[in-house]
């Protein structure tokens, strides 16, 4: 079955970025694009065929809307369209679970990056079966490529190199999905990835005469040096099969001491898209997002790919 993406849209203004980058990523992976937008009520089974009175509704008119920019913009690629006569959460999971990939709209914070999560996107990729890719209000395909010294027209954009795509990595969670994700995605834009891992020191408990005699003194340089030495380690380890069954793509590492969530955000900064894992079993609170992948939905710059994983 070829590779589908599904995007769901409806009436604001998150929607017009999620669809393009959704249509781009379809054609990406040469396969087919589904706009579907939620509606309780009744729901007729393909708006491209509906009745031409249908135009008053507001849920068709949404969809019949990402459409029309669709095969404008992307002539060629095959789409489809259709109103979901169920609730937000409960459509697009269901539209996820035929996909290869769901894209989401994502509101937009101030400034000029991050974005935050409304409560049917993050439900979403708590609970999704497949990937969720959020794109934030205004991400263009100019975005997703490295911007030339004197600027180049539109038709010249898809010539130029893409910016990297960044991996959220967890050593001690290695995973095939997330890691072939982000090789996969790294493949199709014949860019490089950015694999990032941040450690933390070991502590080390200090003995019962020093908690008397003098206060908590830092670990020395040498265990710092030590727990690097075994995070790189396990990083190349981790990347040692994926980088042989994918020779093309050229991979950077970044091993840090520090906060993940921080160590990743800094790296979005300049990447065309970043990928994180979700893990789906041993949670005792039900579905989540995990607070890495939860801070990196609120203030990475570029689309982030969430990838569910065991």
């Amino acid at each position: 079955m070829p590779h589908t993406v599904v995007v769901g849209v409806d009436a604001d203004a998150a929607s017009p970025a999620a669809v393009h980058w959704a249509a781009r990523e379809a054609a990406r992976h040469g396969g087919g694009l589904a706009v579907v937008h939620a509606a309780r009520g009744p729901a007729r089974p393909r708006e491209d065929v509906a009745p031409a009175g249908a135009g008053q509704d507001r849920s068709e008119r949404t969809v019949r809307e990402a459409l029309h920019v669709v095969r404008a913009d992307h002539p060629g690629l095959p789409v489809t369209g259709r109103v979901a006569s169920d609730s937000p959460v409960a459509a697009l999971l269901t539209a996820a679970a035929e996909a290869g990939v769901l894209v989401l709209g994502s509101h937009g914070v101030s400034g000029v990056t991050g974005f935050v999560t409304g409560s049917v996107s993050h439900r979403v990729v708590a609970r999704s079966p497949r990937p969720v890719v959020l794109v934030r209000p205004g991400w263009t395909a100019a975005d997703e490529h490295l911007p030339a010294a004197d600027g180049v027209a539109p038709e010249e954009i898809p010539a130029t190199p893409h910016r990297a795509v960044v991996l959220g990595l967890d050593v001690r969670h290695p995973c095939d999905e997330l890691i072939g994700f982000a090789f996969d995605a790294a493949r199709r834009r014949g860019t490089c990835l950015t694999v990032v891992h941040a450690f933390k020191v070991p502590h080390r408990p200090a003995s019962d005469a020093s908690l008397v005699t003098t206060p908590a003194a830092p670990p020395p340089p040498v265990a710092g040096a030590e727990a690097l030495a075994a995070a790189e380690r396990a990083v190349s380890a981790a990347l040692g099969p994926w980088c042989e069954k994918y020779p093309a793509v050229r991979v950077t590492r970044t091993v840090t001491e520090g906060r993940a969530a921080t160590a990743l955000v800094r790296a979005a900064h300049d990447a065309g898209l970043l990928v994180v894992g979700r893990r789906t079993g041993g949670g005792r609170l039900g579905a989540h997002t995990g607070p890495v992948t939860h801070a990196v939905l609120h203030h990475a710059a570029c689309p982030v790919a969430v990838v569910p994983h065991v």
